[in-house]
């Protein structure tokens, strides 16, 4: 069984990817897993069902910002393997709220690596030799593409947004200690995931509430900006192969090759909800409404996973529409997931219209 004997720390394991991360890793090796988050806004320990009393799940309320904390951890849970996905993510958030993106993504990467390096120069031949430290981070740190071609590792970095760049800086950052101090480090670029248990800011959970509510729809500037879709299970399991068997001081890029504009996603999900939840009056797309872009919107990403497919035989199993029809079923059928975290305080309402932000 993979993983066997091997502890695994995940930062950020309470957001949405890292969730699918934490599962993939209790159901599907023997992996002893310990969760550190930090329970932002956006993360949700309920998203771990299978986590309640297991024997081989550990969960920490740490930030990878505190030093002393991690330390703490590095004492108690010694891991073989360190995943950091912890990131603030939400694009339209970094733009009216850039410090917590730069606190988070910029200095707490430093602190993670410093913290790790100290740790990892503290093991003996044969541990030293097998641990790795796994970033998962972006493919917004490419920018944007025209109409043709794909991102790969050697696209150049281009970031738009304050999130954009704060992931880029936390990559070339990882570089540098792998460069620096050969901490043994490899990093991943993914395209926009989406599945269950997705925080419902998100454009995929976002339409399919509103659609079951019947309101309004609201669909950025034309519609037609394009996104490459991967179902956050197939990345789930890529991170955990790359973890296993990546080649240090490598980039993988990982995409599910389902290019789609956003407009096209929304009418997907209002077709799914009709045929799922039919509406009295009518078809959900009447509920589509056109509103102002968001400022440096980029136009297209799109993945080039050939590298991690032919050096790791990874496949993404399910396509968009597979995929998709998922995502809006499991919502429909747990209502109550999403519908806590509208009770504790999370309202639908927009952001990200370009203010200045905090400074």
């Amino acid at each position: 069984m993979r993983f066997r004997g091997k502890t695994i720390w995940v930062s950020g394991g309470a957001g949405f990817i890292g969730s699918a991360l934490v599962r993939h890793l209790l159901d599907d090796t023997e992996a002893f897993v310990v969760n550190i988050d930090k329970l932002t806004y956006a993360a949700n320990l309920a998203s771990i069902p299978q986590a309640n009393g297991h024997a081989r799940y550990v969960f920490a309320q740490v930030d990878i910002c505190d030093g002393a904390a991690l330390r703490g951890l590095f004492d108690r849970h010694r891991p073989d393997t360190i995943m950091n996905l912890a990131a603030e993510t939400h694009v339209d958030r970094s733009i009216d709220g850039p410090a917590e993106f730069i606190q988070t993504n910029i200095v707490g990467t430093f602190v993670l690596l410093q913290e790790t390096l100290r740790y990892w120069r503290s093991l003996d031949g044969p541990a030293r030799g097998a641990f790795r430290l796994l970033h998962v981070s972006t493919d917004e740190v490419y920018g944007s593409l025209g109409s043709g071609g794909l991102f790969t590792e050697a696209s150049p970095y281009a970031p738009n947004s304050p999130y954009s760049a704060s992931k880029a800086s936390s990559d070339h950052l990882v570089r540098a200690w792998r460069e620096t101090y050969e901490l043994p480090t490899i990093v991943t670029n993914c395209s926009n995931n989406y599945g269950p248990y997705q925080f419902p800011e998100k454009l995929i959970p976002h339409m399919i509430i509103k659609g079951l509510a019947e309101e309004p729809l609201p669909v950025y500037g034309d519609g037609m900006n394009t996104r490459d879709w991967l179902f956050v299970e197939d990345h789930a399991r890529a991170l955990s192969l790359v973890a296993e068997h990546g080649r240090v001081g490598e980039t993988y890029n990982v995409g599910g090759r389902n290019e789609r504009t956003n407009i096209d996603v929304v009418k997907t999900i209002c077709d799914l909800l009709d045929r799922l939840e039919p509406s009295a009056r009518g078809s959900r797309q009447r509920l589509i409404s056109y509103v102002p872009d968001r400022p440096g919107h980029d136009r297209r990403y799109a993945i080039d996973a050939g590298k991690l497919e032919a050096a790791l035989g990874w496949r993404a199993r399910e396509n968009f529409e597979t995929g998709l029809e998922k995502t809006v079923q499991w919502y429909t059928e747990n209502r109550a997931w999403w519908q806590s975290i509208r009770q504790r305080g999370y309202e639908a309402k927009r952001v990200g219209l370009g203010g200045v932000g905090e400074v």
